[in-house]
């Protein structure tokens, strides 16, 4: 009797116990994660997954955004936990976190605490708080500091276009949260960085005008300047991952642009900013000045690659500022800000790696784009003029006199015009059938490659300006007249992450979660319905399920 009750007890206790710790041993010696979720939310771009697991010592991730917080923020700051300890998940070593409010530090590090986070991009958001009776202010820092033993970097993670909403710039926010923090824990473990490569000898950079390419890139990538006139063939290109050229100003020899077309052949990236016009802006003052049409030999290469800049101008209804004398205060002239349609101010962004979710894009004197047939190769639009926009065909007035008149709205017809474009795919040389220049190896020609190529029609995309107080270059995108900062040096980060590898972690950015509001008028009209289903329903429902329980008991006690 004794041995068939432990046979009992242990079929009814020890197999359960078994079957549950061996489920555990098993879920330890080979770890998984299943996301059910339907955007999968919880899942990890594979080029994310291979970074987390060269991670060769811990790593520890600072939240600054903590407190007292909004709906929005709070979901945003559950989303950068959860995306942490998801990366802790997969990563070779720890990855830790702790929260920590610049504002709460001591007086005496607590300016050079904000200081140093202003160096990382991230300066503080000021957030508004209904309260009864009215709103409070409060400073928040929607960032994260990641360091390892030796070093630290940060990023601002609250980012996104300013024509969405704030619902939807937190969404984009959180779509981006792997990127970003992928992006700087990155920074800190990366060995290896890819060279770039910007072409000088035919005016395309002069003195200063590459100071913010080289501010922009110098902490991620190598980036020198490289006289065309010093390669002799094609393989002293190769060292360079993206080639750059910005504004060239005199004409490329055939031998040069050989060079160039055979560097993308042999799978080589490029990015050309070209001049279509040429103009003098120190003629723009008084009757002003004629911009004409300029010739760099650069316009049958990319037409063979299937894109033609056009000899025009773009203006646009949605337009950034430009400084003129606007008459005397007394005995002073007054230097105030006016409207400049040749300032395009684009915010219209592909759903693309390089383009989603920044903000605008400046294009000073942005030439249009149109594109050819071109097989093989994929033509991707990835930023847009606004809905009131018009082309200048040359020769084109450039007049500041002409700020004076107010733009006649019924002129700006055009919609979405493409400023910039990505080419991919299999290129076909523009020396195919073709006599080859002199001093060239035909032995080493290729007809056809796969690479990449980026065009705007402005040369200036990628070019600094002068601070007016000191003459010094500042910082991609910042507008020294109107204090602006436009997404310009996040575009060029972007870009060279996608053409140095575009299955990195900067295909990650592509990532979307869907919205789901609730529908506020159902539920101020439904909220008391709804309420009682919540608390009352399951209340109930175990009640019932106790009566049947007690009911099936007594029926089978009875019949006993």
């Amino acid at each position: 009797m004794r041995k068939g009750t432990n046979i009992s007890f242990f079929k009814s206790y020890g197999i359960p116990v078994g079957i549950v710790i061996l489920i555990w041993v098993l879920v330890i010696l080979f770890p998984f994660r299943i996301d059910l979720t339907e955007d999968k939310r919880y899942s990890l771009h594979p080029a994310t997954i291979a970074l987390l697991e060269s991670i060769e010592e811990p790593l520890e991730v600072e939240i600054l955004l903590t407190g007292e917080l909004p709906g929005g923020m709070r979901r945003l700051q559950r989303s950068i936990e959860e995306t942490v300890k998801t990366f802790n998940a997969y990563s070779a070593k720890k990855i830790t976190f702790y929260y920590e409010d610049p504002l709460s530090l001591p007086a005496d590090i607590r300016e050079d605490y904000i200081v140093d986070l202003a160096g990382y991009g991230i300066n503080p958001t000021t957030l508004y708080i209904s309260e009864a009776g009215g709103q409070k202010s409060k400073l928040i820092f929607p960032g994260v500091v990641v360091r390892n033993e030796e070093f630290e970097t940060g990023t601002l993670l609250l980012k996104g276009e300013k024509e969405l909403g704030p619902d939807q710039i937190l969404n984009q926010s959180i779509e981006n949260l792997e990127f970003e923090l992928a992006q700087a824990i990155r920074k800190l473990i990366r060995k290896q960085q890819y060279a770039i490569g910007m072409l000088i000898g035919n005016g395309e950079l002069e003195e200063d005008d590459g100071f913010g390419i080289v501010e922009a890139l110098a902490e991620d990538f190598e980036v020198y300047k490289v006289p065309m006139e010093q390669a002799k063939n094609v393989e002293d290109l190769f060292p360079f991952d993206v080639l750059l050229i910005a504004g060239p100003k005199e004409i490329y020899t055939d031998k040069e642009i050989f060079l160039i077309d055979q560097y993308l052949m042999h799978g080589g990236n490029l990015i050309f900013l070209i001049y279509a016009l040429v103009f003098d802006m120190d003629q723009a003052g008084g009757e002003g000045t004629v911009a004409m049409p300029f010739e760099n030999g650069l316009d049958q290469l990319l037409f063979r690659y299937g894109i033609r800049v056009n000899k025009d101008l773009v203006q646009d209804m949605n337009s950034g500022y430009h400084p003129v004398m606007g008459g005397n205060f007394g005995d002073q002239q007054q230097l105030i800000s006016l409207p400049w349609p040749f300032y395009v101010s684009a915010g219209r962004m592909a759903n693309h790696p390089i383009t989603k979710g920044i903000d605008q894009v400046m294009f000073r004197f942005v030439s249009s784009l149109d594109t050819v047939k071109a097989d093989r190769v994929k033509k991707t639009p990835l930023i847009f003029g606004s809905d009131f926009s018009r082309k200048l065909s040359a020769p084109v007035r450039i007049a500041f006199e002409d700020m004076e008149n107010g733009p006649d709205l019924e002129q700006f017809v055009l919609q979405n015009l493409p400023l910039l474009y990505l080419l991919e795919g299999e290129f076909t040389s523009l020396f195919k059938n073709r006599f080859l220049p002199e001093g060239t190896d035909k032995a080493k020609f290729l007809e056809s490659g796969k690479g990449k190529v980026l065009v705007a029609g402005s040369a200036e995309l990628f070019t600094s300006l002068f601070s007016v107080v000191d003459g010094q270059p500042l910082p991609l995108g910042q507008d020294p007249f109107t204090e602006v900062t436009y997404a310009n040096r996040q575009l060029l980060q972007n870009s060279i992450n996608f053409l140095t590898d575009p299955e990195g972690i900067i295909a990650t950015r592509t990532k979307q979660f869907q919205i789901r509001p609730l529908n506020k008028l159902k539920v101020q009209n439904e909220k008391v319905k709804w309420q009682l289903i919540n608390v009352l329903a399951p209340v109930l429902f175990f009640l019932l399920l106790g009566l049947v329980w007690i009911g099936l008991k007594k029926s089978r006690f009875s019949k006993k």
